[in-house]
């Protein structure tokens, strides 16, 4: 048989098995011609398959983590705060939080991806703590999402949310935006 012909018929029955074929299978041993070992475009296939099922499993994680951390942010909000902050958080701070949750998915090595989570308890009173995304294996964190009251003269008070990376060891912040409460103290997280 001509090659050009072995490779369609390769392709064809790995694209409509989707791979439940092994190469191995005696099928393949036959096609192929053992006295030229090309590579063969099943590998190609198979590679591809490969990649986009790790692209998969990271765009699934990065939809369960934006899940849990727009619930975290909420649950910080609380009650008091949430409704109030509501549009503009989900309309400016909420797709900046997303873009940083999704760099830093993108960057963090594909054998650590499935290792990754958020932490489930914001903090309450005046603490700036929202959520975190860690390893779940050396318990380490990647990002630290928080948010800290700001009270400036003659304006009022502003939520600042802000993100830090252990790539500097948290040290600078990474502004998302701030959100006006009013002049009046805003109640405290989580109430």
């Amino acid at each position: 048989m001509k090659k050009w012909f072995q490779k369609s018929i390769i392709i064809t029955v790995a694209l409509l098995t989707f791979g439940l074929i092994s190469p191995d299978h005696l099928i393949w041993e036959q096609l192929l011609d053992q006295k030229n070992p090309e590579k063969s475009l099943f590998s190609d296939t198979e590679s591809l398959r490969h990649e986009q099922v790790s692209l998969s499993k990271e765009e699934d994680l990065k939809n369960s983590i934006t899940v849990a951390a727009r619930e975290q942010a909420y649950i910080k909000f609380g009650e008091r705060i949430g409704p109030v902050i509501q549009n503009e958080f989900d309309e400016v701070i909420f797709p900046r939080i997303q873009e940083a949750i999704d760099a830093t998915i993108s960057n963090t090595g594909q054998e650590k991806v499935g290792k990754l989570a958020i932490t489930e308890q914001p903090s309450g009173e005046y603490h700036e703590k929202i959520f975190h995304v860690y390893n779940n294996e050396t318990r380490k964190d990647l990002i630290r999402f928080h948010v800290r009251t700001d009270k400036k003269p003659q304006e009022g008070y502003y939520f600042n949310f802000h993100y830090h990376l252990a790539e500097d060891n948290y040290t600078k912040h990474y502004a998302l935006g701030e959100i006006y409460w009013s002049k009046n103290t805003p109640p405290k997280w989580l109430s």
